[in-house]
């Protein structure tokens, strides 16, 4: 009975770490590792110990007996990333190789202390790395109230699966050492210069928060925004709360067809009854239930071998919507069949290559998916009617009409007040976590390696990061701050007597998972003002007094 990695598989390797036979593959400290859509168990190699699953952070992995009907295609998928043997058993005589957590070599002067701007999961595995050392203290600043980045602000509602990472990041945060400073924007109520007075080093993980724009005419028309905005409106992130979103129209483009874009149409036509019990907004939710929305046109500039979506994301969206291809894609799918010789590519292409025809009647909300369309404007005068595209490589021109556009088209990492930038990359120079030229400033996740990978893919980055910076404070290169400890909490707190600590978090965490009942996980707030009444609400000491009494013990 062989273990199964499904479709929420996160990339973060603890699987492999835990696995005491070496069957998961690719590991971290293989090729593969950083570009792999997701990690695959030998059939032939596990032993069936479970190990994985109670290491898996956002619970992908069952044995292939507990499997649901929508998830046996991962079985094959699974044993497919190995080669045949013929019988063969595999070696099993090493565990996957673990690099240790580097060791910080005391002080006299007080313990490491390490300023991290962010708290996403590059952030947190961050964290987690420093404070594997006794004594490390680490400060997160995050400008919401709420902490987690894209986990709680990117992830689909109907991803909780994905979601239930938190439950690791919640686990990190009350680490002795730890520190949340929520509320607090770092370049406006502290600079870089306050940070680096009161700590040996600032690591930014700031992720890559805006979209790469779509420069067509007709993109500042109402009805045009980003996937990356919608996805953020669905989830109730309180700076797009108020994002102007009209799904009074029978058709929605996506330009663009990675994961999210597929987040975006997957949410779109969805039972409204079944988004209801997720932690979609309510603002959302109540659009969606007034939706005239009938299909939602995923249109990508390249051909299907191209597909930006991975494997599993395709999986699970054919497997609970209804998905059409028109019959000159059908035609260019068969084609690439017949050349496209990666095997995980043409697994992709056989799952295209049996969804429905776009000609049949709609008779649900659907997605088609739509190749070789390379955008040319948006149609409209005073609103969206449409996406005039060309036939990419041709001139030939091809209208759809539709009353919503929305891009999909990369992440953009966006400059950091005081730290050079690469415009061409959108990343802060680096070299393995080391900011060029700013010495004790460091770098991790998608600011900087650039959007890719996956949730899990930042805990690799984030070591490498923590590895060298623990380096150069071995190296003696990272000055003792001159500031007592306690005078950061008086610091903040005079920039932002609003600041969050983890109590006000917890508050903020309780009254959500109250407000959604026995039906939701939670009904987030949507609104800073609501989340400071709920954290206010918290019955644990001041920030300032619980920290003051951690600094003398």
């Amino acid at each position: 009975m062989p273990h199964v990695i499904t479709q929420s598989c996160c990339s973060d390797g603890s699987c492999v770490y835990a696995c005491p036979v070496n069957c998961i593959h690719p590991s971290p400290d293989e090729p593969g590792f950083a570009t792999a859509e997701m990690l695959y168990i030998d059939p032939v190699a596990c032993v069936d110990c479970g190990a994985c699953v109670s290491a898996c952070p956002v619970g992908a992995i069952a044995p292939d007996t507990k499997l649901t009907e929508d998830q046996q295609v991962f079985v094959e998928l699974n044993a497919a990333f190995y080669p045949k043997r013929e019988g063969k058993l595999p070696p099993t005589s090493k565990l996957a190789p673990v690099a240790e957590a580097p060791a910080v070599h005391p002080r006299p002067g007080g313990p490491l202390t390490v300023a991290i701007v962010g708290s996403g999961p590059a952030a947190m595995y961050a964290a987690d790395e420093l404070l594997t050392q006794q004594g490390v203290r680490v400060n997160v600043f995050e400008k919401l109230p709420t902490p987690y980045g894209l986990v709680r602000a990117g992830v689909a509602p109907d991803h909780q699966t994905t979601k239930r990472v938190t439950t690791l990041f919640d686990r990190i945060a009350g680490l002795r050492g730890f520190t949340f400073y929520l509320n607090v924007e770092v370049g406006r109520h502290v600079s870089l210069a306050d940070l680096a007075k009161h700590h040996h080093a600032v690591l930014y993980a700031v992720g890559a928060p805006t979209d790469r724009r779509l420069d067509v005419d007709g993109m500042a028309l109402p009805g045009t925004n980003t996937a990356t905005e919608m996805v953020a409106w669905i989830n109730g992130h309180p700076e797009y709360a108020d994002l102007p979103v009209d799904l009074g129209t029978e058709c929605v483009v996506v330009i663009g067809n990675g994961n999210v874009a597929l987040d975006v149409a997957r949410i779109l036509t969805t039972d409204p009854d079944a988004l209801a019990r997720t932690d979609i907004s309510d603002h959302a939710l109540a659009a969606l239930r007034d939706s005239r929305v009938r299909e939602v046109v995923v249109a990508a500039r390249r051909g299907p071998s191209a597909s930006a979506f991975t494997l599993p994301e395709l999986i699970g969206l054919t497997t609970t919507h209804e998905v059409v291809l028109s019959a000159e894609d059908h035609d260019l799918v068969r084609h690439d069949l017949l050349t496209e010789s990666d095997p995980l590519t043409r697994n992709k292409l056989e799952l295209l290559a049996k969804l429905g025809d776009a000609s049949a009647p709609i008779v649900r909300p659907r997605i088609r998916l739509a190749y070789r369309l390379t955008p040319l404007r948006v149609l409209g005068d005073e609103k969206v009617e449409g996406v005039a595209f060309t036939v990419t490589g041709t001139d030939e021109v091809r209208e759809v009409a539709a009353g919503m556009v929305l891009t999909s088209i990369g992440y953009r990492g966006k400059p950091i007040r005081d730290l050079p930038f690469d415009e061409s990359t959108a990343v802060v120079p680096n070299d393995g976590g080391r900011v060029d030229g700013t010495p004790g400033v460091y770098v991790a996740g998608w600011i900087k390696r650039g959007p890719t990978g996956f949730i899990g893919t930042n805990k690799s980055c984030a070591a490498e990061t923590v590895r060298n910076l623990v380096a150069d404070y071995n190296a003696g290169l990272l000055p003792d701050p001159t500031p007592r400890p306690s005078a950061l909490v008086g610091l903040v707190r005079a920039r932002q007597p609003d600041v969050v600590d983890a109590a006000g978090w917890a508050a903020i965490d309780h009254a959500e998972i109250a407000r959604g009942g026995t039906d939701r996980p939670r009904d987030k707030f949507t609104a800073v003002p609501d989340m400071l009444a709920a954290a206010a609400e918290a019955p644990t000491p001041s920030l300032g007094r619980r920290l003051l009494s951690g600094l003398r013990l």
